[in-house]
């Protein structure tokens, strides 16, 4: 829906741009017509003036800039900048502002998102039914009222696609007649579901597209548990007569997993015969089991228009599979976790199951051949660097590819020159723009000097006759750094000149499972100890310089890599990569102290665009020094520290925020008693608030048992960016995998 259209803006807007560079260069260098300093806004051409005025927030648009002169008030009302109206992630709007933007909007917006807008208020969303001429409309993560929703649809009557959040106040009981009218005439909804019920589903009779995520904990607050008893006897059920796409994401419990197949039994009697989107993720180890994902496979294929597919492991079968693919051209494909899987998926890819491969655009190739607790892997248990640069030849634009919870080892390979590596057939993705791999995949073989796994027998250790190799790394040397990072950087090399346009990367070692609880179960049911891939513990920090090579990095994503000793190829990477935006580190190193302190700080102060920073390490040290570097980040927008053994300076904390007025999330789950948290806390809030509107602030003791609860309380836009923190790619925009 909503999120379906940024991707289109993002890749469109670099073909805008360079055009608008040229046309400015042009007008710069031609010296007959005007020198290289009498050029102002007012030469500029409408076109690009245009494109400017595309990257200004539409609060400042309608309410600063339409008021300099006639030419911008003329261009600033123009139908191409107010059609499609975003208020999300503008932090700074009030709801005095907002109201403002809205009047001023009424007569021109169609398409109008607050997404994630969790801070204005009821009586601003009622100011939403001004847009009489809205035909989508997103309100999810506002705190919108069933009555409130009830009288945006009776205004709204244009309306075909919405995007809300069932909480348990909701009651369909208080739609009015006009509201119900509306929602039959949507042909798309996207439901959050935070208490068992089918929304607003039965009353959409026509729709098309349905994008479901279930955030419904198995016990409330209070202790009781919650069943989905209470659905069964409603009297309308959901029957997708016209359904064309079914997306579905789960959080972690039973709850959700019965009210989806609740939301699916009509399936079992009758699927869809326009069906050609089907994606549900479903978190841990063993989903509840569907007996008519067979049926829904062979109904897939039998049209020939599947565009996306995926699936749990539980259910579906390589002859599934098989049918489902042939004779599609996918774009999406999804096969995380699904282990028996894995030749019926390369077979389909490869051998002409599906009708044109290079249609394909994501991949998720996530576990895909994960067998755990086993360090001595085959051939047949690892990635094959050859095959992949087949499905790289063959799926040739595939923009996003998931390969975490995997294993690559390069000494197993014929072969050991580089063009035998892994590395070497993940850059024949000439459009990759998105990237997540196992930390072993970029290793270029063990060193013995480290450890010795080659040589042990791998029985002794699983029978306790062998002392496993101790978490963490001996005391640094100077010759150490070289050794321990294997024998080169030639695949990472080949690689990186390969996927030049690379924008996302996440490198994620075996065993890493984040501290925080929401998904700690899951996390730690699908990962492999610590420790147990020697390949991954060669990984250091000349690989993370090596990165420097990708200048168009976004988002960067390092965790669980023991072999990172003093973090200098942070420092290296960060200088070269200057546009970097969102940056996630954790469990770099030893887990018994933090041994990169100090290039950590110097990797800050040169993150000047830097927008949101997540950082988890048993011993952080949020100190002064620390929050002075941070500083550096201007432009800093969302921040979460995550250390069970942390400490915090609160005066430096203070002056942290006061330096970074942007800043409008500060989670920070530490060590440090429940008092010094509380106190911190309500001294940000009572000091911030009032000039952010938007201020999210939770301190809390990571190892409290209270902690579920509080974060079960906080936003769920802001909860997705604190705690999935792995593998956001090779998704369709509206789904990425827990």
């Amino acid at each position: 829906m909503f999120r379906n259209n940024t991707p289109v803006m993002n890749e469109t807007a670099p073909g805008i741009m360079e055009g608008m560079d040229r046309q400015i260069e042009q007008a710069f260098c031609n010296q007959g017509t005007m020198s290289s300093g009498s050029v102002g806004m007012s030469d500029l051409s409408d076109e690009i003036l245009l494109c400017i005025l595309h990257h200004v927030p539409v609060c400042d648009l309608l309410t600063n800039v339409a008021n300099v002169c006639q030419k911008l008030h003329t261009l600033c009302y123009d139908k191409t900048l107010l059609t499609n109206v975003r208020f999300s992630e503008e932090y700074r709007a009030d709801d005095q502002l907002v109201c403002r933007t809205l009047k001023l909007l009424a007569n021109h917006v169609q398409s109008l998102s607050l997404n994630s807008c969790y801070w204005l208020s009821a009586s601003t969303l009622d100011k939403l039914a001004r847009c009489r001429g809205v035909t989508h409309l997103d309100v999810t993560g506002c705190r919108l009222t069933s009555l409130c929703l009830s009288r945006l649809l009776s205004s709204l009557s244009l309306l075909r696609s919405l995007a809300f959040d069932v909480r348990p106040c909701f009651n369909s009981a208080l739609l009015s007649s006009e509201a119900v009218d509306s929602l039959s005439r949507l042909t798309e909804l996207r439901q959050t579901l935070f208490t068992p019920s089918y929304g607003v589903v039965p009353c959409c009779a026509q729709l098309r597209k349905l994008m479901l995520q279930f955030d419904i904990p198995d016990v409330t607050r209070e202790g009781i548990g919650v069943c989905c008893q209470l659905m069964v006897g409603q009297s309308s059920v959901p029957h997708y007569e016209q359904l064309e796409e079914f997306t579905a994401r789960l959080a972690p419990g039973e709850v959700n997993q019965t009210l989806l197949l609740l939301y699916l039994a009509v399936f079992s009697v009758h699927i869809p015969k326009h069906l050609r989107v089907f994606l549900v993720s479903i978190p841990g180890p063993n989903p509840a089991h569907w007996p008519a994902a067979p049926s829904l496979a062979q109904s897939l294929g039998r049209r020939g228009d599947l565009l996306a597919l995926q699936l749990p492991r539980t259910w579906l079968d390589p002859l599934s599979l098989k049918r489902a693919l042939e004779g599609n051209s996918p774009k999406h494909l999804s096969f995380s976790r699904c282990p028996a899987l894995w030749p019926q998926i390369f077979q389909s890819l490869l051998g002409g199951g599906v009708r044109d491969a290079a249609q394909l655009v994501s991949l998720n190739l996530s576990g895909i051949n994960h067998v755990p607790y086993s360090e001595c892997r085959s051939v047949e248990d690892q990635l094959v660097a050859e095959t992949m640069g087949q499905v790289a030849a063959t799926c040739c634009n595939v923009k996003h590819l998931n390969l975490m919870h995997t294993h690559y080892h390069h000494e197993y390979s014929p072969g050991l020159d580089g063009q035998t590596h892994l590395g070497a057939s993940l850059g024949r993705f000439k459009h990759l723009r998105s990237l997540t791999l196992p930390a072993c995949a970029l290793s270029d073989g063990v060193n013995t000097n480290h450890t010795s796994a080659r040589g042990s027998t791998p029985s002794l250790l699983f029978q306790g006759l062998k002392k496993a190799p101790r978490v963490g790394l001996q005391n640094y040397r100077p010759d150490m750094e070289s050794s321990l990072a294997g024998d080169s950087t030639s695949g990472l090399v080949l690689l990186t000149a390969g996927c030049r346009f690379l924008e996302t990367f996440e490198l994620i070692g075996p065993g890493f499972a984040s501290a925080l609880p929401r998904l700690e179960p899951c996390t730690r049911a699908s990962v492999e100890p610590r420790g147990m891939c020697a390949w991954a513990r060669g990984v250091g920090d000349v690989h993370l310089a090596a990165l420097e090579a990708l200048p168009r990095l976004h988002r960067l994503t390092l965790a669980g890599l023991p072999g990172v000793l003093k973090g200098t190829g942070l420092v290296q990477l960060t200088r070269k990569c200057r546009d970097l935006r969102v940056l996630s580190l954790a469990n770099l190193g030893s887990l018994k102290t933090m041994n990169y302190t100090a290039s950590l700080l110097e990797t800050l102060t040169q993150c000047t665009q830097l927008q949101e920073l997540r950082l988890e390490q048993p011993y952080l040290n949020a100190n002064a020094s620390f929050f002075e570097a941070l500083s550096s980040c201007h432009r800093l927008q969302r921040l979460c520290l995550i250390s069970r053994s942390g400490t915090f300076d609160s005066l430096a904390t203070e002056t942290f925020m006061e330096r970074c007025p942007h800043v409008v999330m500060c989670h920070m789950f530490m060590g440090g008693t429940l008092t010094a948290c509380r106190t911190l806390q309500k001294s940000l809030l009572d000091r911030f608030s009032a000039e952010r509107s938007a201020l999210s602030v939770v301190i809390y003791p990571l190892q409290h048992e209270d902690l579920p609860s509080v974060i079960r309380g906080i936003s769920l836009t802001l909860l997705d960016r604190i705690t999935l923190f792995q593998s956001h790619v090779a998704q369709p925009p509206h789904l990425s995998p827990i």
